[in-house]
């Protein structure tokens, strides 16, 4: 597949909630730039025998992950801003008028202001979702824990992550309340509570911090990239639907690294012919030299419209441009849109 077959058919399957999914493109030869969709570990095996290294970027699929807050008290605050700051898209469940509308103004990019149950009701639990329980009382807190362990019990899908705040002696009774409530004993030991690293957190801010080094460890051990989000899926097919060289861009993909470089392996940015992005793969001068690639490739007719490129920061470049890292990255570049 090629060009906006490919962008569609991964959109309607993401959006079926298909989660075992991984994208293949050639890298070289004649069908440099050909892209594959699929799905299933016995179909990925049968395709990467086909080909040998780096003929084939490989990449299993994550999709966005979604942050599902339970309670919109100070603790919480931190826990939306930095959530909107890796790129969660932020769901808070919270009973009360006036610190759902806290909820909101901290960023939340939905907030559902009903009892618990009826909230968790109008939100689905997916495999990329990461659910913090944080209310203002235990007794809340366990009525949500068990919500979404029995929600996940019915629907067959266990969320990435659940975790709750506690002591370890209210964490350990919670816990034994679940199972006399019926919950399996490999559910209950999926549960982080006491949420969070052991780091001595103490504010909130500290605490929000303690949880997503929580959760960041427990996502980056799945081996999967970041895949293709909504926001940038749509984009892409905005392109394509325009029928003009504006709609024209091109998709910077990292598909391999050494080093300290800044971003993984998937990371993806797409770069507009009118300068303006989507995402970023580190920024610094490595973006930039990236970026003018990818002008290049859309202004200039007789560039590809595929290519593969090297960009190695040494570490003295790195200081120079006042980066922390250096590295080195391999860059695939895809011309998207009309």
């Amino acid at each position: 597949m090629k060009g906006k077959e490919f962008y569609q058919i991964l959109k309607e399957r993401q959006a079926a909630g298909a989660t075992d999914l991984t994208a293949a493109t050639i890298l070289e030869g004649a069908e440099a730039g050909e892209k594959f969709l699929l799905e299933g570990e016995e179909k990925v095996r049968v395709f990467a025998d086909s080909y040998t290294e780096p003929q084939v970027f490989m990449e299993r699929l994550g999709r966005s992950p979604k942050l599902l807050v339970f309670g919109a008290g100070h603790v919480s605050m931190p826990i939306i801003r930095i959530g909107k700051m890796l790129q969660f898209s932020v769901t808070v469940l919270e009973d009360r008028p006036k610190f759902a509308d806290q909820a909101r103004r901290a960023g939340a990019d939905r907030v559902i202001c009903e009892p618990f149950s009826q909230g968790l009701e109008q939100v689905e639990l997916e495999p990329d979702t990461y659910a913090v329980i944080v209310t203002r009382g235990h007794r809340y807190d366990e009525d949500c824990l068990y919500g979404v362990l029995s929600r996940e019990k019915e629907s067959g899908t266990a969320c990435a992550y659940v975790g709750m705040m506690g002591s370890r002696r209210r964490t350990a009774m919670v816990r034994e309340r679940m199972r006399e409530l019926g919950i399996a004993e490999e559910e209950i030991r999926r549960l982080h509570a006491p949420i969070g690293l052991a780091i001595g957190a103490e504010t909130p801010e500290e605490i929000a911090v303690s949880i997503f080094a929580q959760i960041i460890q427990v996502k980056n051990e799945a081996e999967r990239t970041e895949g293709y989000s909504e926001e940038l899926l749509d984009a892409i097919l905005e392109g394509y639907g325009s029928g003009e060289k504006t709609g024209r861009a091109v998709l910077a993909t990292i598909i391999s690294r050494q080093g300290s470089a800044p971003r993984s392996v998937g990371t993806k940015m797409l770069i507009r012919e009118d300068g303006t992005t989507l995402g970023t793969i580190g920024g610094g001068c490595a973006e930039s030299a990236v970026m003018q690639k990818a002008f290049q490739m859309m202004r200039i007719p007789e560039s590809p419209r595929f290519l593969v490129t090297v960009v190695d920061m040494t570490a003295r470049e790195a200081e120079e441009e006042g980066m922390v890292c250096g590295g080195r990255i391999q860059v695939m570049l895809e011309v998207t849109g009309s």
